[in-house]
């Protein structure tokens, strides 16, 4: 490594940035099994969540609608005893009998109009008990794939401990400056922040290089000559 010019030492960390590069990459490449797994139980508990957010809207209407026909039916007790009492002849017989025939036929209502709510409510307690016990079911399956892929993971950063070690050590025997610019490129030009001339063009955008900008290349001196056209570090290797 010592015999190695900066730009050669700088184009080795590019090398091993990639290859870093990469291991990151498939960091993110989760098992399909593990997205499937995680997928499902966003589905199950989003649907658990609509499922008692409904349940929570019908048993409110349906709270109400009993507090009513409780209301109502008290009405009706009143009114007969009301009746009972002050009815003394046929016409206030006739008026209470009228009110409490009114009264009874909106209890009917009532109750007709609590049925399908109560239905509603038992269905749609049975439908959020079930996806709450599906997702407790798929718990320790996803546990399980969290954990391998954690794993997998820390194997891939392990894989990558040697090329963060040798990077660390190349670059803190090059010009901070210099290496601080081709990091910028680097991140501008998704990854490649150096690139070789081969055939008189730049590697990375094949442009054809102008003879005196292949000549200052050819010294591989800092600081580093810049191809014309996309701005990358350039560095002639031996072929």
């Amino acid at each position: 490594m010592t015999d190695q010019t900066p730009l050669e030492r700088l184009h080795r960390v590019q090398e091993l940035d990639l290859s870093l590069d990469q291991l990151r990459a498939e960091e993110k490449n989760y098992p399909e099994a593990l997205r499937a797994a995680r997928a499902e139980q966003d589905r199950l508990n989003n649907e658990l969540e609509e499922t008692e957010i409904t349940l929570e809207g019908v048993e409110k209407r349906l709270k109400q609608a009993e507090f009513d026909l409780t209301s109502v039916r008290d009405q009706i007790a009143h009114a007969r005893d009301e009746q009972e009492k002050n009815a003394f002849d046929a016409r206030a017989q006739s008026q209470y009998g009228s009110r409490i025939q009114q009264l009874e036929e909106r209890r009917e209502e009532m109750e007709e109009d609590l049925a399908p709510l109560r239905e509603r409510q038992r269905e749609l307690t049975g439908k959020a008990g079930g996806l709450r016990e599906q997702y407790r079911a798929g718990r320790p399956g996803l546990a399980e794939l969290e954990t391998q892929d954690e794993q997998r993971i820390a194997d891939l950063r392990a894989q990558g401990e040697d090329s963060r070690n040798e990077r660390a050590e190349l670059v803190k025997n090059l010009d901070a400056r210099t290496v601080k610019e081709y990091d910028m490129i680097r991140k501008a030009k998704k990854g490649q922040g150096i690139a070789e001339v081969k055939a008189g063009r730049c590697a990375a955008c094949n442009v054809m290089l102008p003879v005196n900008i292949q000549q200052k290349v050819a010294q591989n001196k800092l600081p580093p000559v810049k191809c014309p056209s996309c701005g990358r570090f350039l560095i002639k290797l031996d072929a």
